[in-house]
């Protein structure tokens, strides 16, 4: 029974620690961080303004995790397409540059969230960390599937066309998750396929399997 009630106590831990979490992001999708104030996400999470110092030591932490929650979602969106991708690196490098420029992942709601974050990391060092942590990690999987590719290239050469490439799915993004009316339905992910694919010298959107294209 002690294990029983451990293992319950614990799970009761990690969804209140989730709910602050949301509830700081719902705060920040709705009016920004200046909206996220300590009483409105213990409220929103339906706890007391004194529990959150029980799960985070400031505010500024509880901010840092929910700006990684958002940042993380996005990547592991993009990186689902590869369970059930193709078994050619060319393949698989385009599902994950199209769904990076697509619903979910192209969503006013977590542009609106990267913008609200984007004035604390200039004044948060730690904040910045995480910035830097999810940018590195989705330029590193990238990276991983550009190095799988059938060519010839060096490490600096390798490390250049994966910045490259990750600054046009980036800009893509952003034009999209602020003004979607603005592109017909697929045309991103067109656009950043033929983009990605001259840096890297191949007809990526020719790789695309017929289903999802």
């Amino acid at each position: 029974m002690t294990g029983d009630r451990r293992k319950f106590s614990r799970q009761n831990e990690d969804a209140r620690r989730s709910a602050l979490i949301d509830a700081a992001i719902d705060l920040v999708a709705d009016g920004g961080p200046a909206k996220a104030t300590v009483r409105a996400i213990a409220e929103q999470a339906g706890v007391t303004p004194g529990l959150i110092r029980h799960y985070f030591s400031t505010k500024e932490a509880l901010m840092r995790a929910a700006y990684a929650q958002v940042m993380d979602g996005m990547t592991e969106a993009s990186l689902a397409v590869l369970a059930t991708a193709p078994d050619r690196p060319e393949a698989r490098l385009a599902l994950f540059v199209a769904a990076s420029l697509r619903a979910p992942v192209v969503d006013g709601r977590a542009m609106g969230l990267w913008a609200g974050f984007l004035h604390q990391m200039r004044q948060d060092e730690e904040m910045r960390a995480a910035h830097e942590a999810g940018y590195l990690h989705y330029r590193d999987l990238l990276q991983g599937l550009i190095a799988e590719l059938p060519r010839a290239v060096v490490g600096a050469r390798l490390r250049a066309d994966a910045i490259a490439c990750n600054a046009v799915i980036d800009g893509l993004w952003l034009e999209g998750s602020a003004l979607p009316h603005a592109f017909a339905v697929g045309e991103l992910e067109q656009i950043g396929l033929q983009a990605v694919g001259a840096i890297l010298g191949l007809d990526l959107a020719a790789q695309m399997p017929e289903k999802d294209k």
